[in-house]
């Protein structure tokens, strides 16, 4: 299994085991899903899990993409084997189990087993010895299964009962926070047209508010790898707007050290529930990238489901969901640069191209006179 540098290599030898672990890899207990882990190298690592909604009802185009994409993934990554669970009633799970079964044939990809799991039993569509595998289901328990527990221990980690619990955990604000935050936003706003107007007036280039916020972001980082937090509105509306940089999200990218991934990924999901429609995009893409990094797979697809609800088409969440949805795993979530080079990328367009380097958006904030 993937791990941190200081923990062990966690043993799965079982169709128990495997299901002990499966919510801890992706982060809430499935449910009428197809999940696949794929593991390779020489210690048959599990690198990669896959999650599909079943199709409900059965449809045969939408099992036959979810098996070519699953496979393509696979292959693509030089997977070596492969095992798949669905979750939910037999109608539904069987004629995906089928499907991947098939598609799987002649790929060089050793499929282990195929389970389907129901309430607290599961079976085996590749086993049909009544001693192991008997008609009417295996019965399980993963509560306290010591891989479970193992899991838990290293992660620090609690598992949700469900994907919209984990897509609740970064969900907009509501309420007063909220109300807060739209006014703050809209101050935010007025300060940074203020600052590019002044700049412009002044004839020079708009590295002076950009450097304004570098430097919000970076203390804003420095914060929370510290175990501190952020609390005001008015910090989270600038940081907001401050990520409207290019140059600015691409500096906090470039501080994204692995080492401190659950640290930068409490930053941008405080962040991304607290950012306005508009501003939501970039936070929600380094969540996205950080949760990837720390092998959140289940978070970084529902962040980039954000940024690109908030911005259609937004590079940055584009270049991350085409990765994942590959299979990539995080051990090529790497750095794009360091934020020396980020800078040094940024330093040379001329003053009229560096103007377009800041561009806060205008919402509704709830003042219309933020636009």
């Amino acid at each position: 299994m993937p791990t941190q540098p200081d923990h062990q290599p966690l043993r799965v030898g079982s169709p128990t085991d495997l299901l002990a672990v499966v919510p801890h890899l992706l982060g809430f207990i499935p449910g009428h899903s197809l999940v696949i882990a794929g593991a390779r190298g020489p210690q048959l690592r599990i690198e990669v899990t896959l999650r599909f909604d079943l199709p409900d009802p059965p449809d045969d185009d939408a099992t036959a993409s979810i098996a070519a994409h699953a496979i393509s993934v696979l292959a693509s990554q030089q997977f070596t084997i492969a095992v798949a669970i669905g979750y939910g009633p037999g109608p539904l799970v069987t004629p995906l189990a089928d499907a991947i079964r098939e598609a799987m044939t002649g790929t060089g990809i050793d499929l282990r087993d195929v389970l389907r799991v129901e309430g607290d039993r599961y079976w085996s569509y590749l086993c049909s010895s009544p001693l192991c595998c008997p008609p009417e289901g295996v019965p399980f328990d993963i509560q306290g299964h010591p891989a479970a527990v193992a899991f838990t221990v290293a992660s620090g980690q609690q598992i949700l009962g469900s994907r919209d619990d984990l897509a609740a955990t970064i969900a907009p604000i509501t309420g007063p926070i909220a109300e807060a935050m739209r006014r703050e936003t809209a101050r935010a706003q007025r300060i940074a047209a203020r600052l590019i107007t002044r700049a412009a007036t002044n004839g020079g280039p708009a590295r002076p508010v950009i450097q304004h916020g570098l430097k919000a972001v970076q203390a804003a980082i420095t914060t929370y790898q510290d175990g501190r937090a952020i609390e005001l509105a008015g910090q989270f509306a600038w940081l907001s707007v401050a990520l409207t940089s290019l140059w600015v999200r691409d500096d906090a990218w470039a501080r994204m050290d692995p080492g401190h991934a659950r640290a930068h990924q409490r930053l941008w999901t405080d962040l991304t529930r607290h950012a306005q429609p508009g501003y939501i995009a970039a936070p929600a893409s380094l969540l996205a990238f950080t949760a990837w990094q720390n092998g959140n797979g289940a978070l970084a697809n529902l962040a980039l489901d954000r940024a690109l609800a908030d911005t259609p088409g937004y590079s940055m969440a584009q270049l991350l969901r085409d990765t994942i949805d590959a299979g990539v795993p995080p051990s090529v979530a790497v750095l794009p640069m360091t934020p020396e080079e980020v800078a040094a990328s940024y330093s040379t367009p001329p003053a009229s191209e560096q103007a377009q380097q800041w561009t806060p958006r205008a919402t509704n904030a709830g003042d219309n006179s933020a636009s």
